[in-house]
This record gives C-alpha cells, sequence and structure tokens, in this order.
C-alpha cells in the first residue's frame, strides 16, 4: 500500500505541467473523496436509493 505522499505524488505526476494551483486541490479532493466512499461502502455505511430520495424530498420542503 502506497503512502498518502505517494498517492498526492502520483495526482500530481499526472496533471498537466499548466495546471492551477486550485485544480491540483481539485484533484487531490476528488481522489480523498473516492477513497473515503470506497471504504464507506466496503464497510457497509451506505444508504440505498430510496432513502436518499426521501432524505432528498425533505430538502425540498
Amino acid at each position: 500500500m502506497s503512502t498518502a505522499k505517494d498517492q498526492i505524488k502520483q495526482i500530481l505526476d499526472s496533471q498537466p505541467e499548466d495546471s492551477s494551483y486550485e485544480d491540483l486541490l481539485r484533484e487531490i479532493a476528488f481522489k480523498r473523496m473516492v477513497d473515503k466512499g470506497m471504504l464507506d461502502a466496503k464497510s457497509g455505511n451506505v444508504v440505498s436509493n430510496e432513502e436518499m430520495e426521501r432524505i432528498i424530498k425533505g430538502w425540498q420542503k
């Protein structure tokens, strides 16, 4: 398993040379969100589509 530093280096190396600071931060944040989501899914920390639909409808009130 690679370290956080190694993962960030991989992300940075995969970006175009003219990437902005914001572009780089967005890519790092996106990777972190995906990794966290995958861990949640593996641990069963999920919400069904039906439950999410109920939650969203509650926001619309």
